[in-house]
């Protein structure tokens, strides 16, 4: 079976021919590809940095034989082969720590060969040079890594810590809501209460110092006793987002945003429903403002033939609960921002921060695979909130709403699931007159030039139904990012309203995107 490396915008075969290096060389360097015309003694700590750069994010290649300034191909000699590979060999047991595995290809080309180096990302981050420097790659160089919040999130995907185990100074038990650790009691030792025959009436009564004696402990003792409260009396994170009275008082990121925009575009100014500002509370607060949101800001169906009967959601109630409890047990609480939902007239969108964690794919979790990022969230919210707790929320949500979409953004850091909305009858007549009229003017200017894209700029278009950087934009057509660049490919097709930036307002925002208009 024939492998493949992927780099940002093409599908390479392994083993490699003369000319793919020589596309690859022309597509220039880049996240996933790195060029070294030697590996020496001189520049060895380099190429050992670059090998930790790549392990920490999501792999790459170095080719040893490409001038990186020129792109000239300057072929390795036997010697030359055997020397490098010897050297790559060491700097990946000895100069990277912990110690990475290469792949080594060596491609014939004219006049001699050069050397493939494969980095995969690695299991193990953060890596670290032999210095004890820890880089990461940013564009097609690389940069030293500071922020400690940065070494948390490595460590975090590959589950050697877990962010919502962590304690936050200056808590105690008395800043959690006690009607909230009431009803995790409640539901947690449900059996328990069953087998002493106390009705659900007698235990809502029930003062909190008193429900917790019928289990013959306190509740802080019992919270401790389920690692969520440290033995030295602090809360853990997951403690204060699930029980806590203001757990934005020492978490103030940790909020949610909704909005819904009349149109299509995040850059509109336009609103149907805007707080503000964010919602705070715990997660139980969290939950139900969303899901308010969501039911008052989208349409309700009649389902039956009367007039009186009740309507229906438009979107399954059950998928929207089982998208927002996911996004907000699953998101990253390393990622200092609030989770954001949109509704816009065609679709929903659920920004979670933070990307899946190591292992899962969008594959995977459709299939009910679940690897929670927050265990102690994961494993206490069950008993605060309406899900099963075995993994199949996505695949439930899918069930009942087959059009949800799932993107892992890498650019933003974000989970984002977006569901299709159905144009309401309104829409629907619009959009047919709209057509007619259309037809009608075609009519009257048939004898002018109409605008038809190329086979290029159909892909482009294509390719920003995600939002898309200029950088990912030239790479996927193998041009440099400058601006008669950028001039030539992508202001036109601006200007006929096929894209659109999505920070129109500041046209030369460092963060500007381009995105398929929404037709």
């Amino acid at each position: 079976m024939q492998r493949f490396w992927y780099t940002a915008h093409d599908k390479i075969p392994m083993s490699l021919t003369q000319e793919d290096i020589i596309r690859i060389r022309d597509n220039g360097e880049q996240t996933t590809v790195q060029f070294k015309e030697r590996v020496t003694r001189d520049n060895k700590y380099d190429v050992a940095c670059e090998m930790a750069a790549l392990s920490n994010a999501h792999g790459g290649m170095i080719i040893i034989g490409i001038n990186d300034k020129t792109g000239a191909i300057n072929p390795l000699s036997f010697s030359e082969l055997q020397e490098t590979t010897n050297l790559l060999g060491s700097l990946a047991s000895e100069s990277v720590v912990p110690q990475i595995l290469l792949e080594i290809e060596n491609v014939p080309v004219d006049s001699g060969t050069v050397i493939v180096a494969i980095i995969k990302e690695g299991k193990n981050k953060p890596y670290r040079d032999n210095k004890g420097v820890i880089w990461l790659k940013q564009g097609s160089d690389k940069r030293r890594v500071f922020d400690s919040a940065e070494i948390v999130s490595m460590l975090m995907e590959n589950g050697q810590i877990h962010p919502d185990s962590l304690p936050i100074d200056g808590t105690s038990f008395g800043d959690l809501d006690e009607n909230t650790v009431k009803n995790y009691l409640q539901n947690r030792f449900r059996n328990d209460f069953e087998r002493q025959e106390l009705s659900f009436i007698q235990l809502q009564q029930q003062p909190l110092n008193e429900l917790a004696g019928l289990l013959s402990q306190t509740p802080e003792g019992i919270l401790r006793n389920n690692g969520l409260i440290l033995p030295d009396g602090r809360l853990t994170l997951a403690a204060l987002m699930l029980m806590g009275k203001n757990p934005q008082r020492w978490l103030p990121a940790f909020t949610v945003r909704c909005i819904s925009f009349v149109g299509n575009s995040i850059g509109g100014t336009e609103f149907r429903d805007k707080s503000g500002s964010d919602a705070d509370g715990n997660i139980v607060h969290l939950y139900k403002y969303i899901m308010s949101f969501l039911t008052r800001n989208l349409r309700q169906k009649q389902m039956q033939v009367e007039f009186n009967s009740p309507g229906e959601l438009e979107v399954s109630a059950t998928s929207l609960s089982e998208l927002v409890v996911n996004s907000l047990l699953h998101r990253s609480y390393v990622i200092e921002a609030p989770l954001r939902v949109f509704i816009f007239d065609n679709r929903i969108e659920i920004h979670s921060p933070g990307m899946l964690p190591e292992g899962v794919t969008l594959d995977s979790i459709k299939q009910g695979v679940s690897v929670p990022r927050n265990k102690l969230l994961f494993n206490h919210g069950i008993n605060l909130l309406p899900y099963t707790g075995a993994g199949s929320g996505i695949t439930r949500a899918l069930l009942y709403t087959p059009n949800i979409q799932f993107e892992n953004n890498e650019t933003i850091r974000e989970f984002v699931t977006t569901i299709q909305r159905e144009p309401n009858e309104n829409n629907q007549v619009a959009n047919q007159t709209e057509h007619q009229v259309e037809h009608q003017v075609e009519h009257q200017v048939e004898h002018q030039p109409k605008v038809r894209l190329t086979q290029q700029q159909k892909d482009i278009v294509n390719f920003c139904s995600v939002p898309r950087t200029a950088q990912e934009i030239m790479n996927r057509i193998g041009v440099y990012n400058q601006s008669r660049s950028r001039r030539k490919y992508i202001q036109p097709l601006i200007d006929i309203g096929v894209l659109e930036m999505t920070d129109p307002d500041r046209p030369n925002a460092p963060n500007q995107k381009y995105r398929k208009v929404r037709t």
